[in-house]
C-alpha cells in the first residue's frame, strides 16, 4: 500500500506540474502574438490552451483511476484515463482546424509582423519547458503504466516540435527583412501555423489509437500474453493444460483470466495453491492487475479450445484416456 501511495503521489504532482507549466505558456504566447500580430503564435496559444485543457483531464483522470473499486464499478476506475485520452484527442483535432481556417485567412489577407524577435524568443522558451516537462511526464507515464499521462506527455511534445517550426518560420522572416528587404516574407508565418496543425492532426489520430484501443477491451500486447503462458507452461506437469486465456487493461489495471486443466484427483487445497501461485507471480510481474483462474479436472481427452494449450505428453494422453474411460462409459451407463 505505501508503494502505491507513493506511484499515486508522483503522477498527481507531474500532472499538476504540466497544469502549472501550459497555463503560463498559454498566457505568454498570447500576449506575444496579440502584441506583434504572428498567427503562427497565436495557434501555438490555442495549442498550448489544448494543451492545458488535456493536462486538467489527466490530472482529474489520474486522481479518479486510483479510487478502489465499488460496488457500481465492481472492476475498479482505470477506464477513466482511456476515456481522458481520447477526450484529449477529440480536441487536439478541433484546435487544428480552428488553426487551419485563421492561417488560411491570414494568407488571404497577409498583415505585416512587428517585433518579429520577441516570438522567436516565446517560441524558444516554449521549447525549453516542454521539452522537460515532457521527459518528466514519460519518465513517471512509463513507470506508473499511465494511458493519461502519456497522452498529456504526447500533446508537450508536439508542442516542442510546432514550436520549433514556428521559430524556425519567424526567424526566416527576421533574417529575410535583413537579407532581402523588399521580399515579402509574412506568408511563412501562416505556413506555418498549417503545418502546426497538420502535425497536431498526426498526434490526435496516433492518441486515438491508443486510448481508445482499451475501450473496446482488447488484449494486452503479444509479449505479455506470451509470458503469461510460459509462466503457466513452467508449471508443467502438475499443470495439465489451460484454455480461455483472456487479458484486457483499464487505464494501468490488468485483467487476466483463464482456465487450468489439472488431474481429477488433485486436492481443493493443492488446486488451490497452484492458483494462488500462479496469481502472485502474474501479479508481481504486472502491478495493479487482478487473475481469475479456473479449475477444471483434465481426463486426458483435449479436444477443441482445451487443444491448443495443451501440455500432456501423447504418451501421457493416452494413459490417462485408458484410465477414465471406462469410468466415463458406466457413468454414462447409469440410470437417472
Amino acid at each position: 500500500m505505501r508503494f502505491m501511495d507513493k506511484t499515486q503521489q508522483q503522477k498527481e504532482k507531474v500532472a499538476l506540474l504540466s497544469v502549472v507549466s501550459n497555463s503560463l505558456l498559454v498566457i505568454l504566447k498570447l500576449a506575444v502574438g496579440f502584441l506583434i500580430g504572428a498567427v503562427s503564435i497565436i495557434s501555438e496559444a490555442i495549442h498550448s490552451a489544448v494543451d492545458l485543457v488535456a493536462a486538467l483531464i489527466a490530472m482529474f483522470s489520474v486522481k479518479t483511476s486510483s479510487v478502489p473499486a465499488d460496488k457500481r464499478h465492481p472492476f475498479g476506475h482505470g477506464k477513466i484515463e482511456n476515456i481522458s485520452g481520447t477526450v484529449e484527442a477529440l480536441l487536439i483535432f478541433l484546435a487544428a482546424g480552428w488553426i487551419i481556417f485563421e492561417a488560411a485567412k491570414k494568407i488571404r489577407h497577409p498583415e505585416p509582423i512587428a517585433y518579429v524577435s520577441w516570438g522567436v524568443g516565446v517560441m524558444l522558451v516554449s521549447a525549453v519547458f516542454n521539452i522537460v516537462v515532457s521527459n518528466m511526464l514519460f519518465k513517471v507515464a512509463r513507470e506508473t503504466d499511465s494511458v493519461a499521462l502519456e497522452a498529456d506527455a504526447w500533446h508537450l511534445r508536439t508542442d516542442v516540435y510546432t514550436s520549433a517550426g514556428v521559430m524556425v518560420s519567424l526567424a526566416l522572416i527576421w533574417a529575410g527583412g535583413w537579407i532581402f528587404p523588399g521580399a515579402d516574407l509574412t506568408w511563412l508565418d501562416p505556413a506555418a501555423a498549417i503545418g502546426v496543425a497538420l502535425l497536431i492532426i498526426k498526434a490526435a489520430y496516433d492518441l486515438t489509437l491508443r486510448s481508445a484501443k482499451d475501450l473496446m477491451d482488447v488484449q494486452l500486447p503479444s509479449q505479455e500474453v506470451n509470458w503469461i503462458r510460459e509462466l503457466i507452461r513452467a508449471h508443467r506437469p502438475v499443470i495439465h493444460g489451460f484454455h480461455q486465456l483472456r487479458t484486457r487493461k483499464a487505464g494501468n489495471f490488468r485483467f487476466v483470466e483463464f482456465h487450468l486443466k489439472v488431474d481429477p484427483g488433485m486436492t481443493v487445497e493443492d488446486s488451490h495453491r497452484v492458483t494462488e501461485e500462479l496469481s502472485g507471480k502474474i501479479e508481481s510481474h504486472f502491478p495493479r492487475s487482478s487473475v481469475t483462474i479456473h479449475i477444471e479436472p483434465c481426463d486426458g481427452d483435449c479436444v477443441g479450445n482445451c487443444l491448443e494449450g495443451c501440455l500432456l505428453t501423447e504418451e501421457t494422453r493416452r494413459t490417462m484416456v485408458r484410465k477414465i474411460s471406462p469410468f466415463k462409459i458406466k457413468k454414462r451407463s447409469q440410470p437417472n
